[in-house]
């Protein structure tokens, strides 16, 4: 995680529950990684058997989250962190997704799985593309949508692989793990789009703006042909 903030030139703090002490003021962001099941108790689902939680972790979360919004901090969650956002602005989550959709069960950190992103979408222009071949690790997924979320992605079976707000402070959030797959540029830009957002709140300037100028500029330079003087793409 750390490197894919660090390509998007900006620097990472980890925050774990019970190691570090969260200090907000001293970032400009926030990312909520990857881990194990939200507790359905926070959403009103059911306790189930054989189901990994970490409610301390669940608690650190809930709270940088609330202070984020608070503080009107842009926001990106990878996984179980989009599935937090989600419920933090009070929306659920399906417990076993794939009990509800129709959609191929993967389970690998390389992009083998076919998403589908809304046309008039921040997910769409930040990407700048129209679908995206992903990673998957995950059981549980969006349900109800959160107060100020829209649906960004879904996949071939229709379950929700991205959210986001549509207005500022910048949240986004992503079923797949884009800090496995910074080699490749459409998930290295997810991160571009967050730094570019917290440059621009840092200054009290609007958050999606910044973020979708950040991505036209990125999509010019790649865009641009060589001149006769150029040398090798490194």
């Amino acid at each position: 995680m750390a490197l894919a903030v660090w390509l998007a030139g900006g620097r990472a703090i980890r925050w774990q529950a019970g190691l570090r002490k969260v200090d907000l003021d001293a970032v400009d962001g926030v990312v909520i990684g990857g881990g194990d099941d939200i507790a359905p108790t926070l959403y009103g689902g059911e306790l189930r058997v054989g189901v990994r939680l970490d409610t301390a972790r669940d608690e650190l979360e809930q709270g940088v989250l609330r202070s984020a919004f608070e503080r009107r901090l842009p926001i990106l969650g990878i996984c179980r962190g989009s599935q937090m956002l989600n419920v933090v602005l009070g929306g659920t989550l399906h417990q076993d997704a794939y009990e509800v959709y129709d959609s191929r069960h993967y389970r690998t950190v390389l992009p083998r799985k076919r998403v589908q992103i809304g046309t008039d979408t921040l997910l769409a222009r930040s990407a700048r593309a129209e679908c995206l071949y992903v990673n998957a690790l995950h059981s549980q997924a969006v349900d109800r949508l959160g107060e100020g979320l829209q649906v960004a992605a879904r996949d071939e079976g229709g379950m929700i692989q991205a959210v986001e707000r549509m207005s500022d402070p910048f949240a986004l959030g992503v079923q797949w793990h884009p800090e496995h797959l910074i080699y490749r540029r459409a998930h290295r830009r997810l991160f571009r789009s967050l730094v570019a957002a917290a440059r621009a709140g840092r200054g009290n300037a609007a958050q999606l703006s910044a973020a979708e100028e950040e991505a036209r500029e990125q999509g010019s330079l790649w865009q641009q042909p060589p001149s006769e003087h150029s040398g090798p793409n490194r």
